[in-house]
């Protein structure tokens, strides 16, 4: 078993790389999620079918999203890099992503081209050679000094397969010292995904994603949405517990149950844009979650703490944790009839309650 990385000590030299650390640290440490807003997952409950016609070991989790064949719809949200621990929390959920074949993203790159020593914190793809791992960066560093040719510096060197870019305006306006400069950034997006070799997939952090935006990210040229909305990690209330400031606790405490559900995005998005390909992540912590989701018109599932959780423990947790969502979903999946996870949302066996 590897032995866990040691959060108790910073091992940094910067004060974004101190950020990051502390980040980590209370992501696993502390309970920093929505406590009043819910994903709305639990507004739903589906319909259970006594006789499937199925054979449990014949479902196939298999699909295909921007063209990847994946062995499930599964994603390992973007979380962490830019310091030793968040390193070796990467190559673990990298080796495991690469065995389950499925998508993994790694979090913001923003310290590594500022700092390019962190480099071998992001340098993953040895770990997880033919899995497709998405680059990140947050978009409103498009108004501070970063544009194409570092969003491609970033992808070479995670020799990624698509870039997300990060939405964060509560988290930004919360942090003293935050980027607040949103001005201007659709065009700039809009310039990326016409000059940039791969998709561009644009997330929040986990306040939501509405419909109207949605639309104006895919009129630009956007590949897919991730709605990552309300009712998992709330990074309001992260800033609030790492505030070196009055000013920052008052508003990360204040603004700690802001967002739009999981649900209720993929409903509007889904409805607004049926052909988009969207990814649901914002509080998911189970398969009976992911197979919600799906059924909602995403078509892949991002989870994020339950996974940083179990990967600050071991790999082998790790594996185990996907391993019982994978077969959480596959039991949705035969006590409703669906042979696959396509199935859920084309049979409509998913009622609000």
């Amino acid at each position: 078993m590897l032995v866990q990385p040691n959060l108790g000590t910073l091992l940094v030299n910067s004060p974004i790389e101190q950020r990051k650390a502390e980040h980590l640290k209370l992501c696993i440490q502390s309970d920093v999620s929505h406590q009043e807003v819910t994903t709305g997952f639990e507004k739903y409950r589906f319909r259970h079918c006594a006789l499937p016609e199925l054979d449990f070991a014949e479902i196939d989790l298999r699909v295909e999203f921007l063209g990847w064949r994946l062995a499930a719809p599964l994603l390992i949200s973007s979380m962490t890099g830019g310091t030793p621990q968040a390193g070796e929390i990467n190559r673990r959920l990298a080796r495991v992503a690469q065995q389950k074949k499925i998508v993994m993203g790694v979090g913001s790159q923003r310290v590594l081209l500022e700092h390019p020593e962190v480099a071998t914190t992001f340098a993953i793809r040895r770990e997880a050679p033919t899995i497709p791992l998405l680059a990140n960066l947050g978009a409103v560093q498009l108004n501070y000094g970063c544009g194409v040719s570092e969003c491609q510096k970033i992808i070479d060197l995670l020799e990624a397969n698509a870039l997300i870019l990060h939405l964060n305006p509560l988290q930004e306006a919360v942090q003293t010292g935050g980027d607040r400069n949103f001005k201007g950034l659709l065009t700039k997006i809009g310039v990326l995904c016409r000059s940039l070799p791969v998709p561009v997939i644009v997330k929040e952090v986990g306040n939501g994603i509405s419909a109207d935006v949605a639309k104006q990210l895919v009129d630009v040229g956007v590949a897919a949405i991730d709605v990552a909305g309300a009712g998992g990690t709330s990074w309001a209330k992260v800033e609030a517990a790492r505030a070196q400031d009055a000013r920052q606790q008052f508003l990360g405490d204040t603004f700690a149950e802001w967002g739009i559900p999981t649900a209720r995005c993929l409903e509007q998005i889904h409805t607004a844009l049926p052909d988009t390909p969207l990814i649901a992540s914002g509080g998911l912590k189970n398969g009976i979650d992911v197979a919600k989701a799906l059924a909602l018109g995403a078509g892949l599932a991002g989870l994020a703490r339950p996974l940083l959780q179990a990967a600050h423990q071991s790999e082998e947790a790790l594996a185990q944790r996907i391993d019982f969502i994978l077969e959480e979903l596959k039991t949705v999946l035969f006590c409703t009839g669906s042979a696959t996870p396509q199935a859920l949302y084309q049979r409509r066996c998913l009622e609000r309650i």
